[in-house]
């Protein structure tokens, strides 16, 4: 070959490997090293595209894509640390719970499995990466069960002082809230403490000059529903975090707090709706006397499999078979089995949508065809109903209910703060690009 044919040649080979590296260094390069695992700028830039398809054209409520990207990154920084923790735990999630956790979403979204596949693939992720994210979330949820929210205990003591000291939290009032949150560094220096003081006086500047709570939140605020621009949601006040409590009941919706301080950082806080939900409007409730027989699909039992056994088992129920009999030898639930698969009376929201639901459907002694729930797969049997006065009792468990929740989300946060401390991050996404 021609000498001068030869280099030419040699020079486009190269340059052609130089460009297919480069596009590989753009898809693949590293923005973030958690402890030994390394976080991309695909992984990145797929999490940044699916929230701004989630905001449906409200696009114009995030932040510059610079800031964006750094506040996604913590979040995926987050879950990698808890992932991470799981698989320390040896924690597992089964085909069959990602199985059961995919039809809830089908079902709460009023759609096919198919429907459900075909919307997950026009937003352009395969069917296996979603399914991965669903383990992936079902993994951070068992986690957090067991680390934290099953090590949360509240008193009857405690019980007795919420009732006492916040009638208010029973009659309803729910409250639409949206925050910022400046958060104070660990053992803040000189150097720190100014920048935090210049990150506050810019917030009130801005939201003196009417700029938009929700804008100024998504790209000023250090807490993770920044790109929600800071909304929590409806909640009642008791279940508001921290102090939010008592500075939204003071406030008018459209109102904004001045700043508050805490522990944890600087507060602003906008009371952006209010109602009444009357939660315990009425003392008189119906409860259900029911049981159910359960099974669950596994590596060796298909949830087919598992749904023709219920319905042999439905089948000799109703030609006269004896129910608790089965329930002892077949069901899955150890506890309800040992009692012929009694549950017990249950109120309205004790159990899952999809049980409840097919509970309410049947009359007194008749028998559901399978259902299934993320425990797995049951058949039920309404024994009776019955008119109950739920009195102090059901006061006392929605007074419980709220006090547990509020210590979870403080526990959790704290957990999660040492968990982030213990861990080795380091951020590349400044430097990507030099």
């Amino acid at each position: 070959m021609n000498r001068f044919f030869f280099k030419a040649f040699l020079g486009a080979v190269l340059a052609c490997s130089t460009l297919a590296q480069a596009a590989i260094n753009e898809v693949d390069r590293i923005v973030a090293i958690v402890n030994s695992e390394a976080v991309t700028s695909s992984q990145l830039r797929d999490r940044v595209i699916r929230i701004r398809q989630n905001l449906g054209g409200q696009e114009a409520q995030l932040p510059p894509m610079n800031v964006l990207e750094r506040q996604v990154l913590e979040q995926l920084v987050m879950e990698r640390v808890q992932l991470q923790q799981a698989r320390e735990a040896s924690l597992r999630i089964d085909d069959g719970a990602v199985e059961r956790a995919i039809n809830l979403v089908a079902d709460n979204n009023r759609l096919t499995l198919e429907q459900l596949r075909a919307a997950v693939t026009r937003d352009g992720m395969s069917w296996n990466k979603y399914r991965e994210e669903i383990r992936a979330e079902l993994m951070l949820n068992r986690l957090r069960e067991i680390e934290v929210d099953n090590k949360v205990t509240v008193s009857d003591a405690e019980v007795d002082n919420f009732i006492r000291n916040h009638p208010e939290a029973l009659l309803g009032t729910e409250y639409r809230v949206a925050h910022i949150l400046l958060r104070i560094p660990e053992n803040m220096n000189e150097a720190q403490q100014k920048a935090l003081q210049e990150r506050a006086d810019n917030v009130l500047s801005r939201l003196k000059a009417g700029e938009d709570f929700a804008r100024i939140a998504t790209d000023s605020s250090d807490a993770p529903d920044r790109v929600r621009g800071g909304e929590l949601g409806w909640l009642e006040r008791e279940r508001l975090p921290g102090f939010y409590g008592e500075v939204v009941n003071k406030l008018k919706p459209g109102e904004i707090s001045p700043p508050l301080q805490s522990a944890t950082g600087l507060h602003v806080i906008k009371l952006l709706d209010k109602r009444e939900q009357n939660i315990i409007a009425s003392q008189t409730i119906e409860q259900t006397h029911v049981r159910h027989i359960l099974l669950k699909s596994s590596e060796l039992l298909s949830d087919t499999e598992v749904q023709t056994r219920l319905g042999l088992l439905r089948e000799r129920i109703v030609n006269g078979a004896d129910f608790a009999e089965l329930a002892k030898a077949s069901s899955a639930d150890h506890l309800s089995a040992a009692r012929g698969g009694e549950i017990g009376w249950v109120n309205p929201g004790d159990t899952m949508p999809a049980f409840e639901k097919a509970m309410n459907s049947l009359a007194p002694n008749q028998v559901s065809e399978p259902i299934q729930t993320p425990y797995g797969w049951h058949i039920i049997q309404v024994l009776e109903r019955r008119k109950q006065d739920i009195g102090e009792e059901h006061r006392r468990n929605f007074a419980r209910a709220i006090l547990r929740q509020r210590k979870a989300e403080e526990a959790y946060e704290d957990w999660l703060r040492q968990l982030l401390d213990s861990a080795y991050v380091e951020y590349k996404l400044e430097n990507a690009d030099e």
